[in-house]
């Protein structure tokens, strides 16, 4: 365990070093998740890695299974569309309120490739801190169901949100639990009802077991790790270089100056459901080895 005021005095002095990417340190990093997770192979469910018939176990509910039936299989692609090291330079968005007046926008539209977390909004209000270029862009089912009433009555609210991402490719835990399941798959329904040709895909749950467990073996101990350190441990293995926005699990800077908890609002999280400290310090010991770069300033 680490003290906070410790943490971020380490943080400060790591800032006076310029940042490179060594590449012996990332390869071997990539290797340990191409031996536990493979996310060019496994990370979505795919025809080919979920064929039709296949009883697919969930992630949480162990003893549920959904078998694939084929209105289920004809929604999964044929296989992954993206590839080992497809990507040189890959932005990961949180959504920490470290973002707010960062002025990072512009850097994280000039990245090759960008992953953002849960539909945070990326308004005009935002650009100039957070960007608006999206690739993947994750969505709880918890967020459909509080925000668009499970997409049981007007779905158009949902639709014109995701308008705003342009033509991002959706992700979705549906088959993290059984309730997942119904709502996830309605999205699909939903893009296909207003014709829109964003793709939807769904995490696969082996995926997310094996990410899970690996960073149990890094320290990190939480009922569930969070979609931000899920796209990272994707974005590792997809892309050469790796860059992180947003990922800020405290309450004050590293300079001591309060923030809010998201740059858009300051909601807290259900407490001890992640363990977004131990996530960060991970993020902070790897950007210390070349393995992935953390961006907390501004980027001016």
């Amino acid at each position: 365990m680490v003290k906070e005021s410790e943490l971020f005095d380490r943080w400060k002095s790591l800032q006076i070093c310029k940042w490179e990417l060594n590449s012996t340190e990332a390869n071997s990093f990539k290797s340990a998740l191409s031996r536990c997770c493979n996310a060019p192979s496994f990370l979505f469910t795919t025809q080919k890695n979920t064929p039709l018939g296949t009883k697919l176990r969930y992630e949480v509910d162990t003893s549920g299974i959904f078998q694939i039936n084929l209105e289920v299989f004809k929604i999964f692609p044929k296989d992954m569309p993206y590839y080992r090291s497809q990507f040189k330079k890959c932005a990961v968005i949180g959504n920490g309120g470290i973002l707010k007046n960062s002025k990072c926008g512009k850097e994280i539209d000039n990245a090759d490739f960008v992953f953002r977390c849960n539909l945070p909004p990326i308004s005009e209000k935002y650009v100039d801190d957070v960007g608006k270029k999206t690739d993947v862009v994750t969505i709880n089912p918890s967020i459909i169901t509080d925000r668009f009433n499970k997409l049981e009555k007007w779905r158009r609210p949902f639709y014109e949100v995701l308008q705003g991402y342009e033509n991002a490719s959706l992700l979705l835990p549906a088959f993290y639990n059984t309730r997942n399941t119904d709502v996830s798959i309605r999205v699909k329904y939903v893009l296909d009802d207003f014709e829109s040709q964003q793709a939807v895909y769904y995490f696969h749950p082996v995926y997310l077991i094996n990410v899970s467990r690996f960073w149990l073996t890094q320290g990190v101990r939480a009922k569930r790790v969070s979609s931000g350190l899920i796209l990272v441990t994707a974005a590792l293995e997809l892309c050469e270089e790796v860059h992180l926005y947003g990922f800020w699990g405290f309450p004050m800077n590293p300079s001591g100056t309060f923030i809010t908890h998201h740059y858009y609002d300051n909601v807290k999280p259900r407490p001890g459901f992640h363990a977004m400290p131990s996530e960060i310090f991970n993020f902070i010991h790897m950007h210390s080895k070349g393995i992935l770069r953390v961006h907390t300033g501004s980027c001016s």
